[in-house]
């Protein structure tokens, strides 16, 4: 459950250069709770380096990211976000259940427990399935799953739908639907066009 309904995240004049190309320059966007920002543009275009500036896995070229006013570093971000990117961020040596511990035992509790959170994603039967039998999209949505354990109120999510079927993705629209709805906020690239009447999506067009 999002602990905060004023939260704010703002892009200040970001830039980013790889390679001696300039990704994006003087970016500014601003996200308050209950909304969604979709990242849009061609492979290449920049879209998963915001995303790792926005995680704080590399430093902009120029500009700053805000938390609620205060830049990511002396702030709380860190706790308030959450982030899922390609890879599914599972160990496939454990079972589904064990997994979920783990996330849990580094996290605040959030809103739901583990066995709410596995019969939203639907993997209510297997709590003690090994990660490495599951197919791509159950670990899918077992990645997703650590979000409803965990207290916090900004999703940052690469490519989220990736391997989910339209089933899988309708699941994980309805749990963003109802994220932004209780105050969160997400962040996410996607090829897929999402469906989300109900919320308030702000597009970036990177290219």
């Amino acid at each position: 459950m999002p602990n905060n309904s004023s939260s704010r995240l703002q892009g200040s004049d970001l830039s980013c250069i790889r390679d001696d190309r300039v990704l994006f320059e003087e970016l500014c966007f601003e996200l308050n709770s209950g909304q969604l920002l979709l990242l849009e543009g061609e492979n290449g275009s920049g879209k998963t380096s915001l995303l790792r500036i926005l995680c704080g896995f590399r430093e902009p070229d120029a500009g700053q990211v805000l938390w609620c006013g205060h830049a990511i570093n002396d702030s709380q971000y860190y706790d308030d976000m959450a982030y899922v990117g390609h890879l599914d961020g599972v160990k496939k040596e454990l079972t589904v259940l064990e997994n979920l511990k783990v996330s849990l035992a580094l996290g605040q509790r959030g809103q739901y427990s583990i066995a709410q959170a596995l019969l939203k994603v639907q993997l209510a039967d297997f709590e003690d399935a090994p990660v490495q039998s599951l197919s791509a999209g159950q670990k899918r949505r077992l990645s997703l799953a650590r979000l409803l354990i965990t207290h916090n109120t900004l999703w940052i999510l690469d490519e989220p739908f990736t391997s989910l079927d339209k089933q899988g993705i309708s699941l994980i629209e309805r749990l963003m639907t109802e994220h932004c709805k209780n105050g969160g906020m997400i962040i996410l690239t996607s090829h897929h066009d999402i469906a989300l009447p109900s919320v308030d999506v702000q597009r970036i067009l990177l290219s």
